[in-house]
């Protein structure tokens, strides 16, 4: 029997100006590691060229997707690159990277980027990027509905994004009056943030809208489990679940491990230049 997820929490993001140039908001907010794993933190940035400055990290992956604009970014690993609207960037920073993202000139951009925590087993692996263009992702197609799947899977339709801590990341676009169902397995945490337009949800037909974020009830491991979604406005939205980590976590701004120590370590190697080499 296949369990239909309930919403258990809604949230509004707010939008802050942060300088003349930056916007941001947290849709999940860092600290509540238990509620939030395997994910640690989402920011919603409207940003434009020289807010953010070269910075490192180490001990997770970061999951970039941009809403609207045209981003550069540069690093120590795989050099530079572009990302347009609709486009995500996968780094799994690892060991350690050192990268800054930027608009390109006289573009602003707006975007989501997303922190997932890595195992201890993997907090120290080589560093990759996968660079995912939303024309080339898999689609899945339905009646008034546009599902387009960059991790994990929705109805069979498979990505080929490579996983450490296995996520589900779908961007949905449904008409109004359209129904859609996207499936997850029992154990995965998870929540949807509405772009554009507005809905219900879930078994008990919340309603959500844009700017909110909206939390799935949990279940367990071996359960088959999907959510409901029907628009009534039309919808653009990002679904993200995925599998606990289930460890301790030790934050400290761009370095997530899991000990106080580890954490020294990872500033004395940053500090010595041993990131991206």
């Amino acid at each position: 029997m296949t369990i239909q997820r309930r919403i258990r929490r809604i949230k509004t993001v707010q939008i802050t100006t942060n300088s003349p140039i930056h916007r941001s908001g947290p849709v999940l907010e860092p600290g509540n590691w238990q509620e939030y794993d395997p994910f640690l933190l989402l920011m919603e940035d409207i940003f434009e060229r020289g807010t953010f400055d070269v910075h490192p990290h180490r001990g997770i992956e970061t999951v970039t997707y941009v809403i609207s604009g045209e981003l550069e970014h540069f690093d120590s690993k795989a050099g530079h690159g572009t990302l347009g609207t609709g486009d995500v960037q996968w780094m799994t920073a690892g060991r350690g990277v050192v990268h800054k993202e930027d608009p390109a000139p006289g573009s602003t951009v707006h975007s989501l980027q997303l922190w997932v925590n890595l195992p201890s087993t993997h907090k120290l692996t080589e560093p990759r990027y996968q660079n995912l263009r939303a024309k080339d992702m898999p689609v899945r197609k339905e009646e008034g509905a546009t599902i387009r799947v960059f991790s994990g899977s929705s109805k069979g339709v498979q990505a080929p994004t490579k996983n450490i801590v296995p996520v589900t990341m779908v961007e949905m676009v449904v008409e109004p009056g359209a129904t859609v169902v996207q499936d997850l397995p029992g154990h995965y945490n998870g929540f949807l943030y509405i772009l554009e337009g507005s809905g219900t949800f879930g078994a008990d037909q919340t309603e959500g809208k844009a700017g909110q974020a909206l939390f799935f009830s949990r279940h367990n491991r071996g359960e088959d489990t999907e959510l409901q979604v029907t628009a009534r406005e039309k919808l653009r939205l990002l679904l993200y679940a995925g599998e606990p980590v289930n460890e301790p976590v030790v934050a400290y701004g761009p370095f997530v491990m899991n000990t106080p120590e580890q954490i020294r370590e990872a500033i004395r190697d940053y500090q010595e230049g041993r990131f991206g080499q």
